[in-house]
């Protein structure tokens, strides 16, 4: 931060990993973090343990104050934020709606680090729907808030290519890096006059609704190339799951291949040695190799491995799964 430019009193509110590089970035930039909002502790895992959030963990190696309200729009919550008296709200990834009370405070405006190039892709889940889709380039925006689902006014955007080997999990910290950044210029551009505020153009809106267990469940009538996208945008978390011999699997690695003939979706192909893998037909007469597996209970291993253990055959078919059988395993 230029020294003539004054620190300025910031609230964050953040909750995933996306939002961690944000918050360093603004102490790193020298600004005041009066408070870091939060989710509240959650159960995670198989053993349901109690676990605080990135950003909470974040604030804690940072040694900022930590707040996490059940919900934002209660009244002695709206209150502590008045007396706080930021100059600028800051949000990434939190997980609640902010309350126009709320986004009315900082003269500086309510800013957020949203995971797409709006108008495209509003919503809770913009990095694995772009990534299901099979977009080859997204971005970051940062954006003025409204009391809408990422209606706001746009401040600053920058483009990110979509590699072909891309994955939720390879995607998000490049976008997290890039939304730090442009939150810190944003934030320099308002305090000091030379950013200007543009509508977004709501004809052009899509949206990126939250991750369902139906969403982790593999479509064997969807094209091979679908699926792969699927597997992309899931992976690491929570992944796509698919049965055979009622067992579940993980899907961690697949890519498009050439069919072999006509055949239902979902039936095994061959169990190929080169290149390694299984191959399983799907919708629209194409076929997935499957690279990279995890069976239930057990480790990621190569596909082909997995299959030699279970004696696969061609000829046999993944079962139609219940999507609420996946989460017992994501």
């Amino acid at each position: 931060m230029p020294e003539s430019r004054q620190p300025l009193r910031l609230v964050f509110f953040g909750t995933a990993e996306f939002a961690v590089p944000s918050l360093e970035s603004l102490v790193q930039a020298g600004h005041h973090v009066l408070a870091v909002v939060t989710q509240p502790d959650r159960p995670q895992g198989r053993g349901m343990r109690v676990v605080p959030s990135p950003v909470k963990q974040a604030a804690q190696r940072l040694a900022l104050p930590v707040l996490q309200p059940r919900r934002v729009r209660a009244p002695a919550f709206i209150q502590q934020i008045r007396d706080l008296s930021p100059d600028a709200l800051a949000l990434a990834a939190f997980g609640q709606i902010i309350p126009q009370e709320l986004l009315d405070i900082p003269p500086l405006g309510p800013i957020n680090v949203h995971g797409s190039l709006l108008p495209k892709y509003r919503g809770a889940a913009p990095v694995q729907r772009a990534l299901m889709a099979g977009e080859a380039v997204t971005g970051v925006t940062t954006m003025w808030m409204d009391a809408s689902l990422d209606t706001g006014d746009i401040l600053m955007a920058e483009a990110v290519p979509i590699e072909p080997e891309d994955t939720a999990g390879t995607l998000f910290p490049r976008l997290a890096s890039v939304g730090a950044r442009l939150l810190v210029q944003t934030l320099d551009g308002l305090a000091t006059g030379t950013l200007t505020r543009q509508p977004q153009d709501h004809t052009q809106a899509t949206y990126a609704p939250m991750i369902t267990a139906e969403d982790t469940v593999v479509r064997w009538t969807e094209t091979a190339t679908q699926t792969v996208n699927r597997i992309r945008g899931l992976s690491p978390r929570p992944g796509v799951f698919a049965s055979l011999r009622g067992k579940r699997v993980k899907l961690w690695g697949a890519r498009p291949a050439d069919p072999v003939g006509d055949h239902p979706p979902g039936t095994v192909l061959a169990v190929s040695k080169s290149p390694p893998g299984v191959l399983v037909s799907c919708g629209g007469n194409t076929a997935l190799l499957l690279t990279e597996v995890q069976p239930e209970s057990g480790r990621r291993m190569p596909a082909d491995d997995w299959a030699r253990g279970l004696r696969l055959s061609a000829g046999e078919t993944f079962e139609q799964m219940d999507h609420s059988a996946s989460s017992a395993i994501c």
